[in-house]
């Protein structure tokens, strides 16, 4: 029986293997997309573990700093480190953009991290590939080496120029933007201050309100106008807790005392994962039915075809008395031999095109596992249509011309 399906399959190799090799095309493809979900979830996860917080405090009702904007004032930090159980606090500011080099530019997301220690305080990229960390107080920068900037180059950013001092590597935003380092106050200068125009036109406008034009208001002129002018905002404050102390419980006392939004390791995991790549999941998964489809349609029809050049011989083996089992036997090992050369060649296709994809594509060994699986399910299920063409064969049609 398995000499039989063999001999067919050598009689037609040159059909069979480049049949074999544009399923495993497709089957490529379809690992491939498994492992741009993957990656966006490390991505995620990668994000979280780098940033070295426990907690994350947020604006009040939002799901800040990732998923949704937040701001609160640069100083809440200070009462943050009263609390029970908080071994540091520091500030932090995300902010996504393009960044400039030369005449070209880059999409990255720019962190504002404040003075402190590298690798004591978070918020800080844990290690480098080269270079140093930030030691000035502005216009130094660290970069992912995903953005391309070289030690020593020099990036623009809003208004200001900024040399890149040291590279790290896996600092990516939820997105798969690489990630920039730059001085806090510089990050706020960049995220919510006003440039020169703004502030002056927003000038004009409050003097030219009747409201400020009485007795006794310039006081407060001016302090609109100081407002405007000033950078007192982060998006975020990252806590790291004292051995021994839950996060549950740290963040609970938070939220009572500080009046602001306050979630765990587990609670930002869920945030990222749940909502803010879910679309991108539903997608993806979306394209996965639809290329596990199109397989099993291209197998049926193959195999469909190989079993319609072969309807004499089948009805020469029924006329010799060979059972309808070792005919289905054959062809369903034609199908299964069929998905085989096809995971094979897209699995390779796959683990050297993965490099190449600008997102992160992250192939388990698992979903390999389940993608094997799955295709010689789909290789079974679309060999029925021929092997039932195949049964109802009449022998005759051996002898008839």
């Amino acid at each position: 029986m398995i000499s039989l399906a063999g001999r067919d399959i050598l009689h037609a190799w040159g059909k069979f293997v480049f049949t074999g090799i544009g399923l495993g095309l497709l089957i490529g493809v379809t690992l491939t997309m498994a492992g741009v979900y993957r990656g966006m979830v490390d991505d995620g996860k990668a994000l979280l573990d780098n940033s070295g917080a426990d907690l994350w405090v947020v604006q009040k009702d939002t799901l800040g700093p990732y998923a949704e904007s937040s701001s609160v004032y640069d100083d809440i930090y200070r009462g943050i480190l009263n609390m029970p159980g908080v071994a540091r606090a520091a500030n932090v500011t995300y902010l996504t953009m393009q960044i400039r080099k030369g005449g070209s530019d880059v999409r990255a997301m720019v962190v504002g991290i404040a003075a402190g220690e590298p690798g004591v305080n978070p918020g800080w990229p844990p290690y480098l590939v080269s270079g140093r960390q930030i030691t000035r107080g502005h216009y130094e920068a660290v970069a992912d080496i995903a953005a391309g900037f070289r030690l020593g180059d020099t990036i623009t950013i809003r208004r200001n120029q900024y040399t890149v001092v040291g590279l790290t590597r896996r600092m990516v935003s939820s997105s798969g933007d690489p990630m920039v380092f730059i001085p806090l106050k510089d990050a706020q200068t960049a995220q919510f201050l006003k440039d020169n125009d703004a502030i002056l036109q927003s000038r004009r406008r409050s003097e030219a309100n009747p409201a400020f034009n009485q007795p006794g208001v310039p006081n407060l002129l001016d302090a609109v106008i100081a407002s405007q002018s000033s950078n007192s905002f982060v998006n975020a404050v990252l806590v790291t807790l004292k051995p021994g102390y839950g996060s549950d419980e740290v963040a609970q006392s938070i939220r009572r005392w500080k009046r602001l939004t306050v979630y765990t390791r587990a609670e930002m995991e869920r945030i990222l994962v749940g909502k803010l790549i879910a679309t991108s999941a539903k997608q993806i998964g979306m394209f996965l039915v639809i290329l596990a489809v199109v397989s099993a349609a291209i197998v049926a029809f193959i195999i469909y075809t190989l079993t319609m050049d072969k309807i004499r011989e089948i009805a020469v083996l029924k006329l010799i008395g060979t059972r309808n089992r070792t005919i289905a036997a054959m062809i369903l090992q034609q199908a299964l031999a069929l998905g085989i050369i096809g995971f094979v060649v897209g699995k390779i296709t796959a683990t050297f095109a993965a490099p190449y994809f600008p997102k992160y594509v992250l192939l388990m060994p698992l979903d390999s596992l389940a993608g094997f699986i799955i295709v010689q399910l789909i290789c079974v299920v679309a060999s029925i249509v021929a092997i039932r063409m195949a049964l109802k064969v009449d022998p005759a049609e051996a002898i008839g011309g």
